[in-house]
């Protein structure tokens, strides 16, 4: 069963607008709830070359970071998680 909470929670910095669009993007395909922070992106400037937030709903957080582990690890420089554990 999908959380159910109405209440958003940051999951990850992108380096900028474009980037946190494709990981929303890619987030919202998988089924999970998400957004970037609104205080981050400012669409009537064209794209922010600066860090926004993408945010999702609270209870998706570790499904959101498993989904993005691949595509945040140029970025972060972390290592996928290990999925063994």
């Amino acid at each position: 069963m999908a959380p159910t909470s109405r209440r958003w929670r940051p999951l990850v910095t992108a380096p900028d607008q474009l980037t946190a669009e494709m990981w929303r993007d890619r987030l919202v395909a998988e089924g999970v709830p998400a957004m970037l922070d609104p205080r981050d992106a400012v669409s009537y400037l064209g794209l922010a070359a600066a860090p926004v937030r993408v945010l999702v709903r609270e209870g998706y957080e570790g499904e959101a970071r498993a989904i993005l582990s691949d595509l945040m690890e140029p970025w972060t420089g972390q290592e996928p998680p290990d999925s063994s554990a």
